[in-house]
């Protein structure tokens, strides 16, 4: 066996080792056809049903696959030439990850980038990918890619997506092509930008989709193929400490709303996004209810639709986006409600001035240019 970081140049099964800390360490047999220069993925674990295998009893999955017993599964993984390290940090359904959670992951990132990896894969469950991918985005100051990933059939189903979307995801990773995209989102062969993806279907292999404009890239016969780039991505700084955790809450607007559980939804948030229907619009008798809470804290405006903007002067009339705007909400643009919630806490935990906060949706939300980003951008 050789050691952990040492790619093994013959053929044949991958090997493992184990490092002064515990870690297991995955090293992947180099191919004399291999498709780029030796390169190191680190693939970090926190659970979801891409781990998940039946309880002892036989009733029902949960998270209990390790990291290393992932990439076991993997066909092909040791003819791509890859060295890949495994971390496994949390074991959980990825509805029950926090904000401190995704905190923790952010150092273990860092200090991987910092030990000279090419790039990191986060296993987690999907359905909350679409929000912590973002969240992570927002913070990632570095040109090493960070891809999430996932499955949406468990290893005990038949046609289990894990394998092929792990694969494509540690491809992703350490290919110079995804550098300076941020962080991604593959799965069923497709990459997409943290910052548009989104989760649209409960059970189906192809849920993920980039409504507004569709994916940034494919996977082509072992290979990362880009159809766009993003033109700018926002950088938040990475929280001081200072500030207290924020509260955001997040309400959708329907049909017969009043507004009258409004003042005790948002009594104890020092943030709100609303769902509005359309374009963004609210039954007139929540306009005043609204008005005041904008007052108080930032009152973001988005779309219940799943797809397009947020408008800022279509509608004029009582509880249109115009009314609103003009009474103080903040238009998250392209942002949906999922999005603009994770970037309005983010912010909070940075800034508490309104203007700062709105100067950065304008941007993200992509209706301002890039340079009234409030701080540096990559």
């Amino acid at each position: 066996m050789r050691g952990a970081g040492v790619p093994h140049r013959g053929g044949g099964r991958p090997t493992v080792s184990r490092n002064r800390t515990g870690r297991m360490h995955k090293i992947i047999s180099m191919s004399s056809d291999a498709p780029f220069p030796p390169r190191r993925v680190v693939v970090l674990g926190l659970g979801g049903t891409i781990a998940m295998t039946p309880r002892d009893h036989g009733d029902g999955v949960v998270p209990q696959l390790s990291t290393a017993q992932l990439l076991a599964a993997v066909p092909g993984l040791a003819d791509t030439g890859i060295t890949v390290e495994t971390v496994d940090l949390r074991r959980l359904p990825s509805g029950s990850l926090t904000f401190a959670d995704l905190a923790e992951v952010r150092t273990v990132i860092a200090k991987q980038f910092a030990d000279g990896v090419d790039g990191v894969v986060v296993t987690q469950g999907t359905d909350t990918i679409e929000e912590t991918s973002y969240l992570l985005d927002l913070t990632h100051d570095r040109p090493e890619p960070i891809v999430v990933t996932g499955a949406m059939r468990n290893p005990g189903q038949a046609g289990a997506d894990g394998p092929a979307n792990l694969l494509a995801a540690i491809l992703t990773a350490a290919d110079p092509l995804a550098r300076d995209l941020g962080v991604l989102v593959v799965l069923a062969d497709e990459i997409h930008a943290a910052r548009r993806v989104r989760k649209s279907h409960t059970t189906s292999p192809g849920a993920f989709q980039s409504p507004d404009g569709g994916p940034l890239g494919v996977i082509l016969e072992g290979r990362p193929r880009l159809l766009h780039r993003p033109t700018h991505r926002p950088i938040v700084p990475v929280p001081s400490g200072e500030l207290p955790h924020p509260r955001v809450g997040l309400y959708p607007v329907a049909f017969g709303d009043d507004g009258e559980a409004l003042p005790d939804f948002a009594a104890r948030l020092d943030g709100l996004v609303v769902a509005g229907f359309g374009g963004g619009h609210v039954p007139e008798r929540m306009v005043a209810p609204l008005a005041r809470l904008a007052a108080r804290m930032p009152v973001v405006l988005a779309c219940r639709t799943g797809a397009g903007a947020s408008l800022a002067s279509t509608y004029a009339y009582p509880g249109s986006e115009r009314d609103l705007l003009a009474r103080g909400l903040i238009r998250a643009g392209f942002l949906d409600p999922y999005k603009a919630r994770i970037l309005l806490h983010t912010l909070l935990t940075t800034t508490r001035d309104r203007d700062t906060i709105a100067a950065a949706f304008a941007v993200a939300g992509d209706y301002a240019d890039p340079a009234d980003w409030p701080w540096p951008s990559r």
